[in-house]
């Protein structure tokens, strides 16, 4: 029986190499590439042809969510699983629509996450049943697009006119997205409204 190939993607070297020597001891599933870097992934897959990317959110580049995107788009019968430390309802969400189809925690069992990438391989949804839960009660995010990227843009402090400069918008457009976003967050400024959409997990 062929063995399981299998693409780590997490920007934490120390990680990936437990999860490297985690998957190794299994028969059937064999690690074929590392990479520690969003905007690594999809050059890593055209490469390696894994059946399987286990993909942490958070890294450089692009994030897990744009990067499974992008596989999908590129390589279809390359299946993504994301694997993560933030268990946050809105990244199961967006996780989703960007076509991964396993959403689990870091701290899952080994033979729950060896489980989850044979059933991933075969098409299968597999996502944590906690996280699966929250975000039934959360419901979507109630942000736009433009209007997560304007809060995304505004994160190191950018003020309106750094945002325009970047998003190629007008000052008066950023204005009022960033408004938008504080009304629909409940916030009173903008960096609260950052705060509830980044613990929420709607960036």
């Amino acid at each position: 029986m062929p063995s399981i190939r299998v693409l780590l993607a997490d920007d934490q070297h120390l990680v990936r190499g437990a999860l490297a020597a985690l998957l190794s001891l299994e028969d059937d599933i064999e690690v074929v590439g590392q990479v520690s870097r969003g905007d690594e992934v999809v050059a890593a897959v055209v490469t390696a042809t894994p059946d399987v990317v286990l993909m942490d959110v958070e890294m450089p580049g692009i994030d897990g969510l744009a990067a499974a995107a992008a596989v999908q788009a590129t390589r279809p019968a390359t299946k993504v699983l994301i694997l993560t430390t933030f268990g946050r309802a809105g990244y199961l969400r967006r996780a989703m629509e960007a076509g991964a189809l396993g959403f689990v925690v870091k701290d899952a069992p080994a033979d729950a996450l060896a489980d989850a990438v044979r059933r991933v391989s075969r098409g299968e949804r597999v996502v944590d049943p906690t996280l699966a839960a929250s975000t039934l009660a959360s419901g979507p995010s109630p942000l736009t697009g433009r209007e997560r990227d304007v809060l995304v843009a505004a994160r190191d402090g950018a003020t309106v006119a750094d945002i325009a400069g970047r998003l190629f918008l007008s000052e008066g457009t950023v204005r009022n997205y960033l408004s938008a976003a504080i009304a629909k967050t409940g916030a009173r400024n903008r960096l609260e409204a950052l705060r509830t959409a980044e613990e929420s997990g709607w960036l």
